[in-house]
């Protein structure tokens, strides 16, 4: 736990003040009784339990007060909260080499099971959008709360040819700010490459903002993220980085699965035959560069876990947290137990 404003702390230099005039009241107004009562009567009356006793409504009433003065010095820690993030963009790889029967029944058909079971277990407010990327990239299915539209999309998913990991993520950072300007690479669409959707690869420079844009810091976007599978290597579009340096200067994390064998796998396209490979370098950079994090899933049930993994982090997240009104609730609960107590002993408060 730390204070947002620490300089106030100094304000409980009051309390041993505060304990001192207490015991000089109470030494005061033992003089004065002494003076005009009988001893006998005084002695009975301040008796070992009755005397333990008479302080514990001042005792409770002086918690509350440090209660109070530690809220004005606004006190914060991490605690885990129900995420507010309102959208989540699944970016799926559906390139040929998702056809590998490496990971039961095969890369593609795995990947679909596992999306579509945490699109399920996401909550209800959540938008979910869907982008496919191959050799180019398309939004197949604009963020929704219809989960039936969504599971309804990944199951259209056909291979294709290429592994444009960068133009993913730019389709996907235009879909949470559609006002911006994402273009990239020089590469064509893929032929049969028809979804719902629009294809950004338009250009030969990589741009992503509007005028005036200034960035923010890696991670601070808190109403959308980027959940992005693979299971190769980006043959074109955009550097996969220097697109993830993009996200992060949104402040927009992106979660990296890397699906298959670490080893590699031979796949036939066309006629011929490729092997290939996961780049977990790649996908480890990106994760790190927009704070995000990276799973590698080499089987289907490992594929289901990682998804688990990240449906829990989307629905509670730890986060720094201003907590000053528990502060105060428990200021206001020793102070209303203190005057119940002074009321019930001694029919007045304190």
């Amino acid at each position: 736990m730390k204070f947002l404003s620490p300089i106030m702390l100094w304000l409980l230099l009051a309390i041993p003040a505060l304990v001192a005039l207490y015991f000089y009241v109470l030494r005061r107004k033992k003089k004065m009784a002494l003076r005009y009562a009988n001893l006998g009567m005084v002695k009975e009356a301040l008796g070992a339990g009755a005397s333990l006793r008479r302080h514990v409504p001042a005792a409770l009433f002086l918690v509350a007060i440090t209660f109070m003065l530690a809220a004005i010095a606004r006190p914060a820690a991490m605690i885990t909260l129900p995420s507010q993030r309102s959208q989540v963009i699944l970016a799926m790889d559906i390139s040929a080499s998702m056809r590998a029967a490496d990971v039961a029944p095969n890369r593609m058909v795995a990947a679909q099971t596992a999306a579509k079971m945490f699109i399920q277990e996401q909550p209800s407010t959540t938008q979910i959008g869907v982008v496919a990327f191959a050799g180019a990239a398309l939004l197949v299915q604009p963020p929704t709360l219809n989960r039936d539209d969504l599971i309804k999309a990944i199951d259209r998913f056909q291979p294709q040819r290429g592994t444009a990991i960068g133009s993913g993520i730019l389709v996907s950072l235009q879909t949470i700010f559609p006002q911006a300007n994402f273009e990239s690479h020089n590469s064509e669409p893929q032929r049969g490459f028809r979804d719902s959707g629009s294809s950004l690869d338009r250009s030969n420079e990589l741009r992503g903002a509007e005028e005036n844009f200034t960035p923010v810091p890696p991670g601070s976007y808190e109403s959308a993220v980027i959940v992005l599978l693979t299971d190769g290597q980006a043959t074109t579009g955009p550097d996969p980085i220097e697109t993830a340096r993009l996200a992060a200067d949104r402040g927009v994390r992106v979660f990296t699965v890397g699906l298959g064998t670490k080893g590699g796998e031979i796949v036939g396209w066309g006629g011929r035959s490729m092997r290939v490979q996961l780049d977990e370098e790649t996908l480890q950079t990106i994760a790190d560069v927009t704070r995000g994090k990276y799973f590698f899933a080499g089987t289907g049930t490992d594929l289901k876990e990682v998804y688990k993994t990240l449906n829990t982090q989307f629905v509670m997240e730890r986060k720094e947290t201003e907590i000053t009104s528990f502060f105060a609730a428990a200021a206001a609960l020793f102070a209303i137990v203190a005057a119940a107590m002074s009321l019930l002993w001694y029919s007045r408060i304190l």
